[in-house]
């Protein structure tokens, strides 16, 4: 309690929102004022079934529903701008739950690399689709025929950037206010489409702060009547948009990045880093892409790579290697979707690239440039959709081992629900292709 208090006073808090994000990265919190956070610190609890429910609170699993003990993290406090006074503070389930949580999931990994001498560096970069609705006209329109923000938006239009610069300066303002580490916002490619890229931070922080960045921009573009959308694929008429993670490892003692290199080549461990990645990844692709709309971005003639590959500076690879001889150094995986949960993917990336350090991997030979439709030889295709992925992962002894038989079980369930809600879902597309034939 005693740190609690001294990071409530550093805040100067009066109002919290306490809670954590599920498997799906929704934010599921409880606003309470000092007094009474305080008192509820005692014993926190939290129902569980956030463990066990979808983006539409809809069980997939679980037995017993109860509200389970939770853990309070006074280092996650953040200042919230929402309201004067408040703050945002993490507690994460720890009872029967714990392993099954995505915080948890990538704090073990975190452990992993502490144990092997490494501390990590991480930061993520979301592309998303501004629309001109609010939530009571795309409900109200069947979420069809919504208008766009910024229809003439052209990849990083000077144009687009000063007509509004406004917007994007407030959005900015709202970002920062919620202490992410915002390294920049700006245009991408397409109608309404914005990038924002974050600055590098080390351990849980750095998926913390890619989870508010989203919470943060969805709840500015609600205030503004609009909304931001982080779904992979909107349509024909939209870009398919990714969650790219950069990480390098740090020596825990010097601090040095241990992916630096003087020749400005890939070293020998970030070789060992990505042949974990080159074999751990497709088996438990699920964790970074976990919903059905996510693998409408991996079609033919998108930017999205279609199977794992790696090279050095080309954006058309799974695995970008950007060496550097100093601080630099990292690795960036470019497969993830806008609606990656930030946890996993980190947990999926790390996790496996610790693995191929532990077990002395040399890594493949780097991938030719070549377009994102292009799969060499010998490269490992990702899964076609979400229940192959959910099936690959529930087989994977090596997922098991890695990240633990609670978790993929939960996980994997979680994925063949989520599939299986879509899975008789008839598009108008469809409808125009099949109706008369």
């Amino acid at each position: 309690m005693t740190q609690l208090s001294a990071a409530l006073d550093r805040f100067d808090a009066e109002v919290l929102h306490v809670g954590q994000f599920d498997l799906a990265s929704v934010f599921r919190e409880r606003r309470l004022r000092r007094a009474q956070f305080l008192d509820w610190a005692q014993d926190p609890r939290f129902a569980n079934v956030i463990a066990y429910w979808d983006t539409n609170d809809s069980l997939f699993g679980g037995s017993r529903y109860y509200t389970e003990t939770v853990e309070i993290d006074p280092a996650s406090m953040r200042r919230n701008p929402s309201e004067p006074g408040a703050v945002t503070v993490i507690a994460e389930l720890s009872g029967e739950a714990r392993e099954l949580m995505p915080r948890q999931v990538l704090r073990r990994q975190i452990e992993r690399a502490a144990a092997m001498g490494y501390k990590v560096d991480a930061a993520f970069e979301f592309e998303f689709i501004l629309l001109d609705e609010d939530a009571g006209s795309v409900r109200a329109k069947g979420f069809s025929g919504l208008e766009k923000f910024a229809p003439d938006n052209k990849c990083w239009s000077g144009t687009t950037a000063n007509a509004h610069a406004g917007f994007i300066a407030a959005l900015e303002a709202e970002v920062l206010g919620h202490d992410v580490a915002l390294h920049g916002l700006g245009v991408e490619l397409g109608p309404g489409c914005l990038e924002g890229t974050l600055a590098a931070t080390e351990g849980l922080r750095a998926a913390d702060d890619a989870a508010f960045f989203r919470l943060a921009t969805r709840a500015f573009a609600r205030k503004n009547g609009k909304t931001a959308s982080f779904m992979p694929y909107l349509g024909a008429e939209y870009p398919g948009i990714g969650g790219h993670i950069c990480l390098s490892l740090k020596d825990a003692q010097t601090g040095q990045n241990l992916f630096s290199s003087p020749d400005g080549h890939t070293n020998a461990l970030a070789g060992q880093f990505i042949a974990g990645m080159m074999d751990l990844v497709p088996q438990a692709f699920a964790m970074c892409t976990g919903t059905v709309n996510a693998y409408r971005r991996l079609a033919p003639g998108s930017w999205a790579p279609k199977s794992l590959t790696w090279a050095e500076h080309p954006f058309t690879v799974a695995v970008r290697s950007a060496p550097h001889s100093g601080p630099l150094a990292r690795l960036e995986f470019r497969v993830p979707p806008a609606d990656c949960n930030p946890y996993l993917t980190m947990a999926l990336m790390l996790g496996a690239g610790l693995d191929g350090i532990e077990r002395g991997l040399a890594a493949p030979a780097a991938t030719q440039s070549a377009g994102p439709d292009h799969v060499p030889e010998g490269a490992q295709r990702f899964p076609r959709d979400l229940a192959e992925a959910a099936d690959r992962m529930a087989a994977s002894a090596d997922a098991r081992r890695i990240w633990g038989d609670a978790f993929i079980d939960n996980y994997a369930a979680a994925c063949r629900a989520e599939y299986a809600s879509l899975a008789k879902a008839v598009s108008a597309e469809e409808r125009a292709r099949y109706l008369e034939a």
